[in-house]
C-alpha cells in the first residue's frame, strides 16, 4: 500500500473534505455554511453538504457506515433527529453517537463526520 492508494477531496492545509481508502470514504466534520440559520436549518444544511460529498466519493446517504453528530445544545437532539429520519427516509440506519460539544465557531449548533462504504 501507498499514498497513491488513498484519494483526498477538497484537500487544504489542514485537512480534507472527503479521504477514501478501499473503497470507504471518510467525511471530516461538516459544519453548517449559513451560521443564521436556527438548529433545523443547519441540519438540513449541513446534510446537503454531505450528499454532495458522498456523491464526489462514488457513495450516497445509503451506504452509510457510522455518523458522529456533535450538538451544541442537547436540547435541540429531538429536532435534529427528526431532520435526521426524514432524511435518511426509511433507508437502513449506520451505526451513530451523538455528542454535545462545544463547536470551534460559536455560532454553529451542528457538526456531522460520517463514514461511507463506495458504490
Amino acid at each position: 500500500m501507498s499514498q497513491s492508494d488513498i484519494q483526498r477531496i477538497n484537500t487544504t492545509q489542514v485537512m480534507s473534505s472527503v479521504t477514501i481508502f478501499n473503497q470507504v470514504a471518510y467525511l471530516s466534520g461538516q459544519v453548517p455554511q449559513d451560521t443564521a440559520l436556527d438548529i433545523e436549518g443547519q441540519t438540513r444544511d449541513v446534510l446537503s453538504t454531505i450528499d454532495q460529498l458522498l456523491a464526489a466519493a462514488n457513495s450516497d446517504k445509503s451506504r452509510l457506515l457510522s455518523v458522529q453528530l456533535f450538538l451544541k445544545n442537547l436540547s435541540d437532539f429531538p429536532k435534529v433527529n427528526a431532520i435526521w429520519m426524514e432524511w435518511l427516509d426509511g433507508l437502513a440506519t449506520p451505526a451513530r453517537a451523538t455528542i454535545q460539544a462545544d463547536l470551534v465557531n460559536p455560532d454553529w449548533l451542528i457538526e456531522i463526520a460520517v463514514i461511507a462504504a463506495q458504490k
